[in-house]
């Protein structure tokens, strides 16, 4: 369904973007997904197969009443045409298509401890010196990753935790013994 969503995702783009309104139209489909996230009488009319789209979009249009009026009627074509349970995986690739138009890079850092915010800054500092564009990080704490950190850019991923170093010399270990 990622193709769909990705239709969707671009037809949203092109119309905040001819009315100059991307970045509010992605704060508002970011809340709104929050939302369903957050609500599960919202999840379960969204989901559910049984109720007429029609009925769906009236209850979207409802919900997002006071929201930017592209982003009402966006919301009522998704239900409409029975893909309102993908809401979610559109807001993400509409995010996707902002963040490529702004040069933004979306980031993602795991590591064992909780990082200074002057650590998280020279680590995407680093990042936007050598990737000529402006970043936009999310972190999470784990644990497991016993030190170090993991990067995520979109599908890359740089692994330069401990537990990812262990893991490495375990599968070399392994296929060593074989």
């Amino acid at each position: 369904m990622a193709v769909v969503a990705r239709t969707y995702a671009r037809a949203l783009f092109d119309t905040a973007k001819e009315h100059g309104k991307l970045d509010e139209i992605r704060e508002e489909l970011d809340s709104f997904v929050a939302t369903i996230g957050e609500v599960p009488e919202l999840q379960a009319l969204i989901r559910n197969p049984e109720l007429d789209p029609r009925a769906k979009a009236e209850a979207l249009a409802a919900v997002l009443q006071g929201a930017d009026e592209i982003l009402r009627n966006f919301a009522r074509l998704v239900a409409e045409k029975g893909r309102a349970p993908l809401l979610e995986e559109i807001a993400r690739e509409y995010g996707a298509l902002v963040a490529a138009e702004e040069h933004i890079l979306n980031v993602e850092l795991t590591t064992a401890f909780e990082l200074s915010d002057g650590e998280a800054n020279a680590i995407i500092k680093q990042i936007e010196e050598g990737s000529g564009q402006r970043v936009e990080a999310e972190s999470a704490v784990e644990p497991e990753v016993i030190g170090g950190g993991v990067l995520k850019v979109g599908s890359l991923e740089v692994d330069s935790s401990v537990r990812g170093r262990l893991e490495r010399l375990r599968r070399e270990l392994a296929g060593a013994t074989t």
